[in-house]
C-alpha cells in the first residue's frame, strides 16, 4: 500500500468524468487500498480514485467515529437507483478543497447499488452521514465538487483561498 498525492483545485483533472470499471481484479484492489492509506492519512472520511489522478469509478469511505475500529467501504461502479425527495442540509468538506467547508443540500435518502471489494454486486439504502458522503464521492466521479453546489462568489474565494495554501506550503 501506498500513500498517493491528493488533487486540489483547480486542477483540471478534477473536473474529469471518470469511466466504469470493466472487472475487481487485484490490480482495482490494490488501487483501493492505496485509496484507503490515502484517505486515512490525510485524513479524511471519503475518497474517490479521480482526487489521487485516477479517473475511474471508484470511492472509498470510513465513516467509522474515532472510537471505533475502521469500517472500510468500497464502491465501483457506484449508480444511485433512487433518492428521496425530502433534502437535509449538510455541512460539507473535501480533501480536494482543504479548509474550505460549507452547507450544501442533498436527498436525504438513496437507494444505490455497486460493486464491493469482492466484485460482488451490493443494493442497499443509505440515510444521514452515509447517504451525505456517498453522493458527495460519486459527484466526484461526474467532475463535480461540492462547491460547484455554492454561490460563484463562495466558489472563487474558496479556490482562491486554497491557491493561496499550496503557494505558502
Amino acid at each position: 500500500m501506498a500513500i498517493r498525492d491528493i488533487l486540489v483545485v483547480p486542477d483540471p483533472v478534477l473536473k474529469q468524468v471518470s469511466t466504469p470499471v470493466e472487472v475487481v481484479d487485484d490490480a482495482l484492489r490494490a488501487l483501493m487500498d492505496d485509496m484507503l492509506e490515502t484517505m486515512y492519512a490525510a485524513p479524511g472520511i471519503g475518497l474517490a480514485a479521480i482526487q489521487i489522478g485516477v479517473p475511474k469509478q471508484v470511492i472509498v469511505m470510513d465513516l467509522a467515529r474515532p472510537e471505533e475500529p475502521p469500517q472500510p467501504q468500497y464502491f465501483v461502479n457506484p449508480e444511485i437507483l433512487w433518492a428521496s425527495e425530502d433534502t437535509a442540509p449538510y455541512e460539507e468538506g473535501c480533501l480536494s478543497v482543504p479548509d474550505i467547508y460549507d452547507e450544501v443540500e442533498r436527498p436525504a435518502r438513496v437507494k444505490l447499488k455497486y460493486l464491493n471489494y469482492q466484485g460482488q454486486e451490493v443494493v442497499e439504502d443509505a440515510e444521514g452521514l452515509y447517504a451525505v458522503c456517498i453522493q458527495h464521492e460519486m459527484d466526484h466521479l461526474k467532475g463535480v465538487l461540492f462547491i460547484d453546489y455554492l454561490s460563484r462568489l463562495k466558489r472563487d474565494r474558496a479556490v482562491a483561498k486554497v491557491k493561496k495554501q499550496v503557494r505558502a506550503a
